[in-house]
């Protein structure tokens, strides 16, 4: 049975910025993870605000819905804060999943922004 996934991060930068690097494939290179395993479709973008997509990985069974993924953007002391809802995650990925944001995403977004202040 699928599962939900909901997480908060915070960032030492605006909510504008993250959302632009996010979307922007070259910068969302230097933190994103799985080499290809995953695939989605953009679904909805409410401008530097939130952003909804598909996710599905190769491992899924063909018949396991694709999840869903939302993603809101706020502004908070000191820089901004992204409130996850990962919807649907395959029962055999939840685990990967819940703790892959932090490790493969929340993680390295922190450090590229450190090295990178104003890239």
């Amino acid at each position: 049975m699928p599962k939900n996934v909901l997480l908060a991060a915070s960032f030492a930068a605006p909510p504008e910025r993250l959302f632009e690097m996010y979307l922007d494939a070259r910068s969302h290179a230097a933190f994103s993870a799985f080499d290809g395993a995953l695939s989605g479709t953009m679904l909805h973008v409410e401008p530097k605000r939130l952003i909804v997509q598909t996710w599905r990985s190769k491992n899924w069974p063909a018949d396991a819905i694709d999840s869903t993924l939302i993603l809101t953007f706020w502004k908070e002391d000191g820089g901004a804060r992204i409130e996850l809802a990962h919807i649907n995650v395959y029962d055999d990925d939840f685990a990967g999943v819940s703790h892959g944001w932090e490790k493969y995403y929340w993680t390295p977004w922190r450090a590229y922004l450190a090295d990178h202040p104003n890239a």
